[in-house]
């Protein structure tokens, strides 16, 4: 099997003063077959970003951004994930083990031969 799916537990970083909801899950994926250059986050609801593996490999190190999309690390232990759509922006807060976690995955994974 090819595709590289991991659940993770993200916190919603939110300026409204709204009650903190605590940790919700969401979905990485990554398909070598499809898009061997990209992975995708599907956050709570019906929101799927799909962003270069590479983007999110240098932004657990220093800030990085491509297009609607920023990361950066959060102290020692965290990183943060920003999306800008035209409904505004959501920002997640991960635990940066269980990104380096999927993105060592991602990297023995193998396209499908056929």
């Amino acid at each position: 099997m090819s595709v590289v799916e991991q659940y993770a537990r993200v916190h919603i970083v939110t300026e409204e003063d709204e009650e903190d909801p605590g940790a919700v899950p969401v979905l990485l994926r990554y398909d070598p077959d499809s898009d061997p250059r990209s992975v995708r986050i599907d956050l709570p609801g019906t929101h799927e970003w799909t962003f270069s593996r590479s983007l999110l490999e240098q932004g657990l190190r220093s800030p990085a951004e491509s297009g609607d999309v920023r990361v950066w690390p959060c102290g020692r232990v965290q990183a943060v994930v920003e999306f800008h759509s035209d409904n505004g922006v959501e920002v997640v807060q991960f635990d940066s083990k269980a990104l380096l976690r999927f993105l060592r995955r991602t990297y023995t994974a193998e396209p499908v031969r056929t």
